[in-house]
């Protein structure tokens, strides 16, 4: 078994179809179909089922695919640490990271990682905290920024870069809008404008909101930054947001007010497989980002 006949199996099994596939290969239709018949002969099975012009996987087929992706992964990973390995400073490193993390901590610490490793590429991915927790549990990233840091378990390493305070964003016109901080139970008659429900921020405005007997009345949803803080700003509603989300600027239109009594907070940090060692790259990016943070709180 060939790595070759795995790469040519993966592909027909994505797109359906040999001519496709050969054509994103970059080789001929008939090298494709015959690494294809090597691989079912020494399996002894039928891999995929022709129907017409397309072909689709047998149920051991499907079975073959998930382990065949693993080992692709496996081989793929392994290729990347001896390329880092003999040369650190030209590695690609993959970050996961939340929509409340996008807008200040990933651009700055990146920003001050490129000035000392220029070389070094990024790719990021954008997801929901539970998405991000299972794409470093399953080894698709190695590492994830999250904020709050989940548990550490056995699959999963935790890393506290910092903890932040939340404050509330309202309309300039709002009657809270002059105070200098506002008990949470003050704004049991408000209406919100909050992330949709299965969001962590959602999650943790509504458990704070219960802690001192009152549900938040929510007239309007938005799943990104932008959209919240353009509701707020519209007079849709008031939200809760960490202060880190405002570092950059206060949107036109709004003012934010420290919350208190509970204050509400979060810890922000980074995860990584327990499972399996960084790259090298990575692990340079990994500590440099822990040492920037230990220095940044020093000066705050």
């Amino acid at each position: 078994m060939e790595i070759r006949q795995l790469r040519y199996f993966k592909e027909v099994a994505e797109r359906e179809h040999i001519s496709d596939a050969a054509i994103h290969l970059h080789v001929a239709q008939s090298a494709v179909s015959r690494q294809i018949a090597n691989l079912e002969s020494e399996l002894g099975v039928e891999l995929f089922e022709r129907i017409g012009r397309n072909v689709k996987l047998t149920p051991i087929g499907k079975i073959f695919l998930e382990h065949c992706l693993s080992a692709l992964q496996a081989i793929d990973f392994a290729k990347k640490q001896i390329d880092e390995y003999l040369d650190p400073e030209k590695g690609t490193i993959k970050i996961g990271f939340p929509t409340s993390l996008a807008g200040h901590l990933l651009p700055t610490v990146i920003s001050a990682f490129k000035k000392e490793h220029p070389n070094v590429a990024f790719q990021l991915r954008q997801g929901s905290y539970n998405h991000l927790i299972e794409a470093v549990k399953k080894r698709d990233i190695n590492i994830a920024f999250l904020g709050p840091l989940p548990p550490k378990d056995n699959t999963i390493n935790t890393t506290i870069l910092f903890s932040e305070n939340f404050s509330v964003l309202v309309p300039t016109n709002h009657r809270f809008a002059k105070r200098e901080k506002i008990p949470l139970i003050d704004m049991r008659e408000e209406d919100f404008v909050l992330f949709p429900k299965g969001y962590i921020l959602h999650k943790l405005v509504y458990d704070a909101c219960h802690s001192v007997g009152f549900t938040p009345k929510s007239s309007s949803v938005g799943e990104d930054m932008v959209a919240l803080k353009g509701l707020v700003a519209a007079g849709v509603g008031i939200t809760i947001l960490p202060d880190s989300t405002f570092y950059d600027s206060i949107p036109r239109f709004t003012t934010k007010v420290p919350l208190i009594s509970p204050p509400l907070q979060r810890t922000v940090g980074m995860i990584s497989p327990v499972t399996r060692d960084l790259s090298p790259s990575e692990k340079v990016f990994h500590d440099f980002t822990i040492q920037f943070f230990k220095l940044l709180n020093q000066y705050q």
